[in-house]
């Protein structure tokens, strides 16, 4: 019997195997689902930068995104519902010299965690925030969000959402962030860029990033996952530098994507080493 030596060749290493927990696979993502792409774009980026790993930490929430953090093979932190941003915050304080990312949903991130988002952009924290915006709350059932458009169905509103849903990159422009973009699974080379821009830059950055959820989100209301991403395709206009104002969620008359806002204005802590780590004259 003859072995086959192809058989016997060591398997190439995946680019990325550097940046994943391998031994937390398989992870707990539905099929279809599009955090995996927001997450290898995240990786992805992060090597692309060149900056060394121990210079990373990674924290986030609670929910299908925010297992993000326990799959990445850096400093990474699975904090309470909600809390991912002042935890972040708090590392940033400590040591100013890490590239501090938070990588989490829109419910933990906009719902319970919406107050610590709003001060961290007022305040320009030097934190890098990536929002994978499904609609819906998925982890836990499929409950409406803050995001969740309005007449959509979920489990709480099984006969539509009777409210209207934040505009994620206005709400963020609005308390103070200084670099906003919007993306969805599609453009991952886009998205990586983003993310590089991102992390390289100083400031409070965010980044809201369209992703299907076809169990808990297309499946009450009759989308199927191709569906989604035809949606993400036809329905869907790059315009650099829009008014926030306009980047609703509305699939009927479009959604805008792109990068909308990148300004350079002083940080927390530019401003807390001013007043606090003065130079001494000695």
């Amino acid at each position: 019997m003859t072995t086959n030596p192809k058989k016997l060749a060591k398997q190439p290493e995946h680019p990325l195997d550097d940046l994943i927990r391998t031994d937390r696979i398989p992870h707990i993502w539905c099929p279809g689902c599009g955090i995996g792409t927001v997450f290898s774009s995240c990786l992805s980026a992060i090597k692309a930068t060149q900056i060394p790993y121990n210079k990373f930490a990674m924290v986030s929430g609670i929910g299908c995104s925010a297992r993000g953090a326990g799959y990445i093979k850096l400093d990474s932190f699975h904090t309470t519902h909600g809390r991912a941003i002042p935890f972040a915050t708090g590392i940033k304080m400590a040591n100013p010299e890490l590239k501090v990312i938070v990588f989490s949903g829109d419910g933990d991130l906009f719902a319970i965690g919406g107050n610590h988002f709003i001060h961290a952009a007022r305040r320009n924290m030097d934190l890098t925030v990536i929002c994978v915006n499904n609609l819906t709350y998925g982890m836990t059932g499929g409950q409406v969000a803050a995001t969740t458009p309005n007449m959509a169905k979920s489990t709480t509103t099984p006969l539509g959402n009777p409210d209207a849903p934040f505009n994620l990159p206005l709400l963020a422009y609005a308390s103070g962030a200084s670099y906003v973009a919007r993306w969805t699974i599609l453009q991952t080379r886009d998205l990586t860029t983003a993310i590089n821009e991102a992390i390289t830059r100083k400031g409070f950055s965010f980044i809201e990033v369209l992703s299907p959820c076809p169990i808990n989100y297309g499946r009450r209301n009759k989308e199927k996952p191709i569906d989604t991403l035809k949606l993400y395709q036809d329905r869907t206009i790059i315009k650099h530098g829009a008014n926030p104002a306009q980047a609703d969620i509305d699939f009927e008359k479009g959604v805008v994507i792109g990068k909308f806002i990148d300004i350079d204005r002083s940080t927390c802590d530019d401003r807390y080493t001013e007043l606090y780590r003065p130079c001494s004259d000695d």
